[in-house]
């Protein structure tokens, strides 16, 4: 699956667009992980804990999304974004969105 954030993708050429696809996931902090944020957050610097759950929420987030494409019969999903939001105090949600299409290699 070829997955990129730009509308095109170089050296292909769409000859089918199925339409919007998306992935998401949401992710709850756990006690350990607020206790060294809380931790962190009197001495400053990166929240680790949190980085890893934003990542594994991501990596989620874009698997789903490969999955919602391949369903539909895409070999690509262009114009890709991520956005993420709380849901509830504690919990967030990543969503990874684009637009899947059929993809060609150009010949020269």
């Amino acid at each position: 699956m070829i997955l990129v954030t730009s509308d095109s993708v170089p050296g292909y050429k769409i000859v089918k667009t199925i339409g919007l696809v998306r992935g998401s996931c949401i992710k709850a902090k756990h006690l350990g992980r607020d206790i060294a944020a809380g931790l962190k957050g009197m001495i400053g610097g990166e929240l680790k804990g949190y980085s890893e759950l934003l990542d594994e929420a991501r990596e989620t987030a874009i698997e789903r999304l490969i999955l919602d494409a391949e369903k539909k019969g895409a070999n690509a999903v262009i114009t890709i974004r991520l956005s993420t939001s709380s849901v509830m105090a504690g919990a967030a949600e990543m969503l990874a969105y684009g637009t899947a299409v059929v993809v060609e290699e150009e010949k020269p």
